[in-house]
């Protein structure tokens, strides 16, 4: 009954240029309001029913905050962007978010997770990623000609929301690159796959990590993207501005940085506890 609305509501993310990540989501939270339909045509549906199918989800799937949000962003997209009914969700409340603060590992902790990779390959994109704030997604994408070594920096091409934006390359991390180089000699990726002609996984390199995490025995609940997380923090904790934080790590929104002056020992390592204070005796 509704397999032409989905076959619709894909092919306007396709038109619209989404990201393939966006569209898998928005895909599958979609399809799970047209499972439940079954033959009731989803055009049918009106604010007051929508409104009732997600108090279904929050009350009775017992959906998380974050899944609520992405399941109301693929309908609604489905009932503006394809059908053209814009106001159909001014009545329709979102749950309100989870304030969360990224899990960041002290410069102690960086040292002894990189202290456990032997691999040359392993630890260049281990390296790389940690000095220039990269994303997964980012490390595995670069191409060789990506590396300006005249200029000092990356280019980071295509990155989360399409957008290219070029970062610092450490001198430190450009020697390890030449030395990576005449071990691999990688012809057009700079991390290349099993076969060459593809780059490296993203599951792999974060499986490397997590071996790595583990040798070390960091007990915090820290993934890949924490050196990521962990590049930010260190960078304000030194002094660095936070409106070039933010264009090193290509935020739109300047709220998303600033998570990082929460976490981050430049404010409150010159704090004392009151208890420091007390007049305790020892025993």
């Amino acid at each position: 009954m509704n397999q032409p609305a989905f076959q619709r509501f894909i092919e306007t993310l396709q038109l619209k240029a989404y990201s393939q990540s966006t569209i898998t989501t928005y895909r599958n939270e979609f399809a799970q309001l047209l499972y439940l339909l079954k033959n009731v045509p989803i055009e049918s549906l009106d604010a007051t029913r929508l409104r009732s199918y997600f108090l279904y989800c929050i009350n009775t799937l017992k959906l998380s905050e974050n899944t609520i949000h992405s399941r109301m962003n693929a309908v609604k997209f489905y009932f503006e962007q394809v059908l053209g009914r814009q106001r159909i969700f001014i009545d329709i409340p979102r749950p309100k978010k989870k304030v969360t603060l990224p899990n960041v590992l002290a410069i102690s902790q960086v040292e002894k997770l990189f202290s456990q990779l032997e691999n040359l390959k392993h630890k260049t994109m281990l390296f790389l990623a940690y000095s220039a704030g990269l994303r997964v997604s980012e490390v595995v994408n670069l191409r060789i000609r990506d590396i300006h070594s005249e200029r000092m920096v990356i280019n980071i091409k295509g990155a989360k929301g399409k957008k290219d934006r070029t970062v610092v390359l450490s001198e430190g991390i450009l020697e390890l690159l030449r030395k990576y180089y005449l071990a691999y000699k990688p012809k057009e990726w700079l991390f290349e796959g099993q076969y060459g002609d593809c780059p490296y996984g993203t599951r792999s390199l974060q499986s490397i990590f997590h071996r790595a995490k583990d040798a070390a025995k960091i007990i915090q609940p820290v993934t890949f993207h924490s050196l990521r997380h962990s590049y930010a923090t260190h960078l304000h904790e030194r002094g660095t501005d936070i409106k070039l934080i933010q264009e090193l790590l290509g935020h739109n929104d300047i709220a998303t940085t600033l998570r990082y002056t929460h976490v981050s020992n430049l404010r409150i390592e010159k704090i004392k506890s009151p208890f420091d204070s007390l007049n305790l005796k020892n025993e």
